[in-house]
């Protein structure tokens, strides 16, 4: 489990999965294991490495990312620390908060790392941390998977310049960003995304590429150059997908969705906004010998209503689906994503439909079916999309020649209080399907759930006597990662594991 849910589709599933069944996953026989206590909150999923030579000896691992600017490599199956570095430099603190309470009370690592095995020596896990002495920073760090020592020269300090239409540059400022959405590596390259602290302008929309092999910058976007403006509707807007990763198609080019803030409804010639600001889109990049660029969009057609109530699209994350073949037998490529406004929008990713203020042009649309709307990401298994909206259970939508129901199929009993749930699903190929889902509250609550009959709960951490597998208080936008027999979840103080009880 080397990237945030999983893959490049960000589709949350694992379908190598042989231990965790429906028949084991019960009260009687599965529960928390072991806590990994850290140096601060989880906020980035836990990733994973089987059969990893640490120093010698043969080690499966886990690895956590901490707000105190930390990286932790523990041993799945005993909990014992292998190694823990701080990202931090010499004099160096965790950032505060910035004066907003989304990621308090301090800020370092709050987006998932990703991992290449095949990379450096023994595989290099890639990391972004915010610090502060007098001055904020911002840094990729490439660290050794087997001894967490800085590869590659690093880290590398980031910084960004970007032409804006009016003849002025923007510049980044470190201080006015944290990266939540997880990083994404494709094709070679490591893509950073970047979002506000809350809406304290003045901010744009950056998407920044290094090189993995080097920690070079090889690309800059800004997807919002002129947006500095105090207001919901003129501000960013930036890219926050609540801790969702941007996606990758196997062509490299690069899917993600963007927040409230500044769109032209002008638009040029080839149907783009005509000053380059993509307030509440969904954007296709295209990586080209030039840098990165906008290569399709779609914008809702109130997008100039939604910016202005603060309904973002980027309050979801963006996930491809696999090829579908529509009533006639085409082949279509699909994305979906969702936001505050509970519309679940299905996109083309061949023509994504652009912006036309008489009507939303894409693929299938579905108005007020995630309710209160998504504040997470969504999972994909064997032909269902599952989506967990605040004040809902978790929703299932069934496929059927290239589109969904306008009512979800199935549903969980157990509705999810902010910010809903991002689930993920565990499975042998097509058969042992569990989908698990984290509940916020304190005590937090890990439940799983037959994936193919959501009203069948199979096991929740509330369900043993005398709060066995309780786990402590909730954090937000928590997907759990299984692998290897395991479930690490993500909390304020460290991991906690579950698994078959001895």
């Amino acid at each position: 489990m080397v990237t945030y849910k999983n893959d490049l589709a960000r589709t949350g599933q694992n379908l190598k999965e042989t231990v965790l069944t429906p028949g084991n996953v019960t009260a009687a026989s599965f529960g928390k294991l072991r806590f990994l206590a850290a140096d601060g909150k989880v906020d980035a999923q836990p990733l994973y490495l089987s059969a990893l030579d640490v120093a010698g000896k043969t080690h499966n691992v886990v690895y956590v990312a901490t707000e105190n600017a930390s990286v932790y490599a523990f041993d799945a199956d005993t909990g014992a620390t292998l190694w823990h570095v701080s990202l931090l430099g010499s004099g160096e603190s965790p950032s505060d908060s910035r004066g907003c309470n989304q990621v308090a009370p301090v800020i370092g690592v709050t987006s998932t790392p990703v991992i290449d095995r095949a990379a450096g020596p023994h595989g290099t896990l890639y990391v972004v941390a915010m610090s502060n002495a007098g001055n904020y920073h911002q840094r990729l760090h490439a660290l050794d998977v087997a001894s967490g020592a800085e590869l590659l020269g690093g880290p590398r300090e980031i910084s960004a310049t970007y032409p804006a239409r009016d003849g002025s540059t923007r510049s980044f400022d470190p201080g006015q960003y944290e990266e939540r959405a997880a990083l994404l590596l494709s094709r070679g390259t490591i893509y950073t995304s970047w979002t506000s602290h809350c809406d304290r302008a003045p901010y744009t929309g950056w998407i920044i590429a290094y090189s993995e092999a080097t920690l070079a910058q090889t690309a800059v976007l800004n997807v919002a150059p002129n947006g500095t403006g105090t207001g919901y509707a003129s501000a960013g807007p930036a890219i926050w997908m609540s801790g969702g990763g941007p996606a990758a198609d196997s062509a490299g080019n690069v899917y993600l969705l963007t927040g409230n803030g500044v769109f032209e409804t002008t638009l040029d010639a080839q149907g783009f906004p005509d000053k380059g600001d993509y307030g509440n889109s969904f954007l296709k990049l295209s990586a080209t010998s030039g840098g990165l660029r906008v290569a399709d969009y779609f914008t809702m057609h109130d997008e100039t209503n939604e910016s202005a109530a603060d309904t973002d699209l980027g309050s979801g994350g963006a996930m491809l689906l696999p090829d579908l073949a529509d009533a006639d037998g085409t082949t279509r490529h699909l994305a979906v994503g969702a936001g505050k406004n509970g519309t679940l929008y299905v996109v083309n990713r061949d023509a994504m439909g652009k912006f036309d203020p008489a009507g939303d042009n894409i693929w299938q649309e579905l108005p007020a079916t995630l309710h209160a709307g998504i504040w997470s990401t969504p999972a994909w298994f064997n032909g269902t999309l599952y989506y967990g909206p605040v004040g809902r259970g978790v929703l299932a939508f069934t496929a059927s020649s290239a589109h969904f129901s306008n009512t979800p199929a199935a549903q969980t009993a157990t509705s999810f209080r902010y910010p809903g749930t991002a689930p993920a699903i565990s499975a042998n190929g097509k058969l042992n399907a569990i989908l698990w889902a984290h509940e916020n509250g304190n005590p937090a609550v890990l439940h799983a759930y037959d994936a193919r009959n959501l009203a069948h709960e199979l096991y929740n951490s509330s369900q043993a006597a005398g709060g066995r597998d309780h786990f402590g208080a909730g954090n937000k936008f928590i997907t759990p990662t299984i692998a290897g027999g395991k479930v690490f979840v993500g909390t304020q103080s460290g991991v906690a594991v579950f698994g078959l009880l001895p």
